[in-house]
């Protein structure tokens, strides 16, 4: 892979696409546990829509970025039939990620997405993410956490490439299982 894009280049797209920012620094969080801990630590009441990422590939090795509300519980094989992905989803390899994202595992980041030269990866938003004005995302690096808004986040994406599926995840119902009642 060509050099990957960093946090500053990151910043430097963000200024010229007219995307406000405002970033944090704190310790390594490679876990969304970890990073509420820091965060909560720290006192850095950020507001926000928080979100994990999950860089995910099927058989065919199609590759997703499913960002989701952080506490948000994902039942793969729900959305691999939403997304319509051959065979069983599985997480990316820590290789396949750095090649694709230039991140390491823990620092998985929708501004990712920059540095996806070969444009294969496919994004995939959380629908809640938007019932907050801004989101909060690691800055390609997981010892900083940058906030934009929403809407910015989309305006992003597009900017790369992107034309991210907006997924209701409340509705996927999980395979095999039954509703409680009540």
């Amino acid at each position: 892979m060509q050099d990957a894009i960093g946090e500053d280049g990151l910043y430097q797209r963000l200024d010229a696409l007219r995307i406000a920012h405002r970033t944090i620094e704190h310790d390594p969080a490679f876990t969304v546990a970890e990073s509420q801990a820091i965060l909560e630590r720290i006192d850095a009441d950020l507001g926000g829509a928080s979100i994990k990422n999950l860089f995910l590939r099927d058989k065919k090795k199609s590759v997703w970025l499913a960002v989701v509300l952080e506490d948000r519980k994902v039942d793969l094989k729900a959305l691999k039939t939403a997304l319509g992905a051959k065979g069983n989803l599985s997480f990316g390899s820590p290789e396949l990620l750095i090649e694709l994202m230039g991140v390491i595992p823990g620092a998985v980041t929708p501004f990712g997405v920059i540095n996806d030269r070969e444009n294969r990866i496919a994004v995939v938003l959380d629908k809640a993410i938007f019932d907050q004005s801004e989101v909060n995302a690691h800055p390609l690096r997981n010892d900083r956490t940058t906030q934009i808004a929403c809407a910015d986040l989309l305006t992003f994406l597009k900017a790369e490439g992107k034309d991210p599926t907006i997924l209701d995840f409340d509705a996927l119902k999980p395979l095999g299982a039954t509703e409680a009642a009540g």
